[in-house]
This record gives C-alpha cells, sequence and structure tokens, in this order.
C-alpha cells in the first residue's frame, strides 16, 4: 500500500477541522484523505480524485465513510466539483508522486529494474503508451522529449540509437529499451549514482501521461474552487513539477489572491526518508486563499 509521504506536514497546513471539505486531487489508496478524514470528523467529507482506474476501483471497496471517490483526472476539477457538490472546500491536496503499486507491477511498464510492457498509462482509458512513442514518434521529437522533460544529457545519443533500434526489431519491453540507453551511454554514466535509465523513463511517463500539462490545468481550478482562508498544498517529486508550483504560487501571491505557507518548500526528515525512501524527492509547497 502506499505510504502517505510528509503526512504530518500536509495535516499542519491544510489544517482541517470538523465540518470542512477537501479535495484529495490525487487520491491513490487514501492515505492522505484518510489522515484528513481523521481531523474533518464527523461531518466533513473528502472528494478524491484517482485517475488509475486499478487504484480507484481498490479503494472503492474501502467505502471509507466521509471519502467519495471518482475515477477522472484532477484536469478537469471544476467538473468533478461541480458533478459532485460537497459545498465550501477548505483545502485541495495534490500529491504528484506514484504510488509504490504502480512501479513495482511490472505490467504497468513504469519501472526500468523490473521486465515489462512499455506502456506507462496512468489510466488505461488513455490511447498513448510509451511504445508509441519510442516506436512511431520522429527522432526529433524524442531527442525533444528527453531533454526538456527527462533533462537527459544524452538525449541526442539515446534518441538516435532508438531509432536505430526499431529499424531492426519493435521496442516493446522496458528491459528492452534500458539496453538500448546502456549501449549508447558513456561508460562513466553507467558508473553513477541515477540510473542511466531513470531520466528517459521519466520524460516518456511525463509526454504519455500530459503530466505538466495536467497540472498547469489544474492549479488554477483548485484556487477558483477554494473559499477564502482555503488552503492549497502541493507535493512534487522533480524540479519541473516543482517550478511550475512554485512559480504559479509567486505569480498568484503577487497579485495578492494567496499568501504563502511556505517560503521554501518542505522537505521530509531523515526518519521519513529512512522509513520510506521513495520520499526523499518529495517537496511541499502551501498557500492560503486571500
Amino acid at each position: 500500500m502506499h505510504t502517505p509521504v510528509l503526512k504530518e506536514e500536509v495535516l499542519y497546513y491544510l489544517n482541517p477541522k470538523p465540518g470542512e471539505n477537501f479535495i484529495d486531487a490525487t487520491c491513490g489508496f487514501a492515505g492522505h484523505s484518510q489522515a484528513i478524514l481523521e481531523k474533518n470528523a464527523p461531518n466533513g467529507k473528502v472528494l478524491g480524485i484517482e485517475w488509475d482506474q486499478q487504484a480507484f476501483e481498490a479503494i472503492q471497496k474501502e467505502s471509507i465513510e466521509g471519502l467519495l471517490v471518482v475515477n477522472d483526472s484532477y484536469a478537469d476539477l471544476q467538473n468533478i466539483l461541480n458533478q459532485n457538490n460537497l459545498g465550501k472546500i477548505s483545502g485541495v491536496l495534490f500529491d504528484l508522486g506514484m504510488s509504490s503499486d504502480q512501479v513495482d507491477k511490472a505490467e504497468r511498464g513504469f519501472s526500468f529494474t523490473k521486465d515489462g510492457p512499455l506502456d506507462m498509462r496512468f489510466s488505461q482509458n488513455q490511447e498513448l503508451t510509451a511504445a508509441q512513442i519510442v516506436n512511431q514518434w520522429p527522432q526529433q521529437d524524442i531527442a525533444h522529449i528527453l531533454r526538456d522533460f527527462g533533462q537527459e544529457r544524452f538525449y541526442k545519443l539515446i534518441a538516435k540509437n532508438i531509432i536505430k533500434r526499431r529499424q531492426r526489431q519493435r521496442i516493446i519491453g522496458t528491459h528492452q529499451l534500458v539496453d538500448i540507453i546502456k549501449e549508447i551511454v558513456p561508460r562513466a554514466a553507467l558508473r553513477g549514482r541515477t540510473h542511466p535509465a531513470t531520466k528517459t523513463f521519466q520524460a516518456l511517463r511525463i509526454t504519455v501521461n500530459n503530466e505538466l500539462g495536467n497540472l498547469e490545468k489544474a492549479l488554477p481550478q483548485a484556487l477558483q474552487i477554494l473559499e477564502k482562508g482555503g488552503r492549497l498544498c502541493v507535493i512534487s517529486f522533480h524540479s519541473l513539477e516543482d517550478k511550475i508550483v512554485k512559480n504559479f504560487f509567486k505569480e498568484q501571491a503577487k497579485a495578492g489572491i494567496i499568501s504563502l505557507l511556505t517560503k521554501k518548500p518542505i522537505i521530509p526528515q531523515t526518519k521519513e526518508i529512512q522509513l520510506n525512501p521513495r520520499s526523499r524527492s518529495a517537496k511541499l509547497r502551501a498557500a492560503v486563499k486571500n
């Protein structure tokens, strides 16, 4: 099960009180949602949005009191709320990390350590897969996403080798792609602390799920639906996400629409990282609507 990252810090900045309603825009297995429901009981509710069909079905079976779960993308936040009226919204949370369940299932194709199909879709209703990108997209477009979304130094070399290899054989598996990357990157990169496929896999996942575009769509909607004094918390896991959140908060604060609750991002303490190593790159930013 997914361990909620920065749980105590999220509760501190959301500050849920009895009877208040919240939106968990990335519900997952409801770790954060349940923590909020313990604070806003007995009459408070949480609207949980979960794009991943498997996670949605799993949490729906739990029938958690006070939690209404919707299988949709937070990019459509305003419409989701319109269809599931909760009344006044006191806080919105985005946890942009992936669940252990997603990463650990080889058939989802998210992990370069497990051999599975090159899928990487959060929702099986999406059409685009990572396999389609590496097998059908032009070399220039592949290089572009590796550079911009993966911040991959060797984006040109990797894109070129993908094209070369796919001309011989369709690239369908995660380990197949890992081998293509390892074959072309300099030896020094193979000995580094970060796995040589990390950035390529990140770039493909971001592209498949339009993660940055969806975040840019969702943040203004979240602010719009918050009542005065409502709080917005966002946990990001890489610099591209954090930059979007940071700039959005900065612009809205400058316009007097919000006040920042975190001047700098809040990061996990050593104890949490030891218990949950995947939390190490988490950054929490929070603001209150004026």
